[in-house]
């Protein structure tokens, strides 16, 4: 009895299917498929990172301009594996400069930079320390 209810029911999607019947599409020349003309659709603006923060290496080069410290940045790379390639300073500097940015300083003194090794999840790790400033111009 449970049969007939269901075997009602997939021949009646079965001959629904067989009515379907695919538009045919008549096209005048080629078309960009990925293009549409008629959308009002506006293309989102990249996201951009934040312009890193300028390197102050010496306390020197800060004489005479009027800056507040916002705190202590840091920047790392981590060599993970023995396939990986080797950690790269100057990509430690980069991401403190990055993290400096994030804070909104203009500015990073460089404390010190140097290469460790034995961390705890890395084979090698650079790291970079310095602090991050709002420099006035």
């Amino acid at each position: 009895m449970r049969a007939l209810p269901v075997s009602l029911l997939l021949l009646s999607l079965t001959g629904c299917s067989g009515r379907y019947h695919a538009p045919s599409a008549v096209q005048s020349g080629p078309k960009n498929p990925f293009k549409d003309t008629t959308s009002t659709v506006h293309k989102a603006a990249p996201r951009s990172a934040p312009l890193p923060a300028k390197l102050y290496k010496n306390p020197e080069e800060l004489v005479g301009k009027p800056f507040r410290d916002l705190g202590e940045v840091y920047g790392s790379t981590c060599k993970v594996s023995l396939q990986d390639p080797p950690p790269n300073i100057s990509a430690a500097r980069r991401n403190m400069q990055i993290r400096a940015a994030a804070m909104k300083g203009n500015g990073v003194l460089l404390h010190q930079c140097q290469i460790v090794s034995a961390v705890a999840g890395c084979y090698q790790q650079a790291i970079c320390q310095g602090t991050a400033l709002s420099v006035s111009q």
